[in-house]
């Protein structure tokens, strides 16, 4: 499956399956001499795992232990390709014998049959949110990667359903139970999940990422620009549904002299309209955008679909599924984020080389 790597010099490949043996990611182009810091690729892990501490989340419970199984050698990369596996260990396929030969709404289900011919209905397989452990494990890497830039990467839930936060605090969101980027909004966001528990349906959000100390320069002209790169990396997420950068879709409201980010004497800018990119290069602000993420496709009530055979029927999906997926997203956006960041820092050392 070609669309599993990712990546051009620092590149990623997943593998594994939601109710498979395990899930993991191989990661080709780490320079040798990188210190591995085992006890963080736990912490990102712990941060993204089921059952992780966040509100709405699945009841599904896995340790999400990192294993790492090559590249590394007395706590540092030795330039060989860094292989880490993360074992399934709470699965229950059994909850969804009744997808054999049904697809579930809002789902791969169908899409995934009819390009391969055969799927796995186990929880969505390959297919499942699942699959982002991997994604997370391999961000890790890259966010270690980073630090050794002054690179930092932060993300927080903006807004749940209805109810949006009044401020931005990048420091807040592991502190409360949703990610939340404004602390005083989190008990009627828990309200806003807690509604939609009881009448057996989900609800979506918005988060926001941050990116400090990127320098000016990084990414490319034309087809590998900076938020193009970016945008393929979120959008590949399987809930996120759009994504916007600095002022987004605001700006088509808007005229270039209010939009246009003047440069100043001392290398910053005026304002930060554009997100930190321009041309598709950092323009060396903080780089910021939004994404939105849709309600969970999987929820308790009754809902209409077909059969394998094409027949109308209805469908009501067991097993067990997060109320709402956003806060949990936030570490794979960080993830996905510092992937593209830690290769286009590694081309930039090779266009100046």
């Amino acid at each position: 499956m070609s669309g599993s790597c990712f990546g051009e010099v620092f590149r990623v490949t997943t593998f594994g399956e939601s109710h498979g043996a395990g899930l993991g990611a191989v990661i080709d182009g780490v320079p040798a001499g990188l210190e591995i810091d085992p006890e963080f690729l736990r912490r990102e892990m712990e941060r993204r795992r089921p059952g992780g501490g966040t509100a709405g989340s699945t009841a599904r419970r896995e340790a999400d232990a990192p294993e790492i199984l090559s590249g590394v050698f007395e706590g540092r990369s030795t330039g060989a390709p860094l292989a880490i596996l993360i074992r399934n260990t709470d699965q229950r396929s059994a909850d969804y014998g009744e997808l054999a030969d049904r697809f579930r709404p809002g789902h791969a289900d169908l899409t995934f049959l009819r390009k391969f011919g055969v799927r796995d209905w186990r929880g969505g397989g390959r297919s499942s949110g699942r699959e982002t452990a991997a994604r997370v494990a391999a961000g890790a890497v890259a966010k270690l990667l980073l630090a050794e830039s002054g690179v930092k990467i932060r993300a927080g839930v903006l807004s749940i359903g209805n109810v949006e936060g009044r401020r931005i605090d990048f420091d807040a969101p592991d502190a409360n139970p949703l990610r939340a980027l404004d602390p005083d909004a989190v008990p009627a966001m828990l309200a806003e999940i807690e509604a939609c528990r009881r009448e057996l349906d989900s609800v979506g959000g918005i988060v926001a990422c941050r990116v400090e100390g990127v320098p000016a320069g990084w990414g490319e002209p034309v087809f590998d620009k900076l938020d193009a790169l970016l945008a393929q990396a979120v959008l590949s997420i399987g809930a996120v549904k759009a994504i916007e950068f600095g002022d987004g879709f605001a700006a088509a409201r808007s005229r270039g002299s209010a939009n246009n980010d003047s440069p100043l004497s001392d290398g910053s800018f005026a304002s930060h309209h554009a997100g930190g990119v321009l041309g598709g290069i950092s323009n060396g602000d903080a780089v910021e955008f939004r994404l939105a993420v849709k309600p969970t496709p999987s929820i308790a009530r009754r809902q209409k679909t077909v059969d394998a055979e094409g027949r109308e029927c209805e469908i009501e999906i067991g097993g067990r599924h997060d109320v709402c997926i956003a806060p949990r997203i936030v570490p794979v956006v960080e993830a996905m984020t510092a992937i593209v960041l830690a290769d286009l820092s590694l081309r930039q050392r090779c266009a100046r080389l």
